[in-house]
């Protein structure tokens, strides 16, 4: 289970090729620009300049989601969330967005509508939740 990491990335927005190459970053650990380049043109279908991918490698970082290291005239690049990590912080968000522009009817009524599996994954969380907060008060 993937639990919310300290670090947030600043913005949670994504175009869709900072989306694929924060992916690659995921799949690769560690990359350069050349290993991000050199991965997308794999699809001979695909064009993409070498400065596009540094200019994304760059916005990544300034929103947030990668930093860069600098070893001698090379630099790097590395997630500083996982894909686990993004995926709960992305839920959390939805969710209180969910949350703050719905009143208690109509979170109720969704509840409701939801599907055997769907009110068995709820009733887990509401245990779960419960579970925490016994402990939480055991430690106080």
């Amino acid at each position: 289970m993937a639990f919310l990491p300290h670090h947030r990335p600043k913005k949670l927005s994504l175009g869709p090729l900072e989306a694929e190459i924060l992916g690659i970053v995921w799949k690769l650990k560690i990359v350069t620009v050349k290993n991000v380049h050199d991965f997308i043109l794999q699809d001979p279908d695909r064009e993409l300049a070498y400065t596009s991918v540094t200019t994304v490698l760059r916005r990544l970082t300034q929103k947030g989601w990668l930093k860069c290291s600098k070893k001698g005239r090379a630099f790097s690049w590395q997630a500083l969330v996982s894909y686990e990590q993004a995926q709960a912080i992305q839920s959390y968000e939805k969710l209180n967005h969910f949350l703050a522009i719905s009143n208690p009817d109509v979170v109720a009524s969704f509840a409701d509508s939801l599907d055997t599996a769907s009110l068995e994954q709820l009733e887990a969380i509401a245990e779960r939740l419960q579970t925490i907060r016994s402990q939480r008060e055991e430690q106080t």
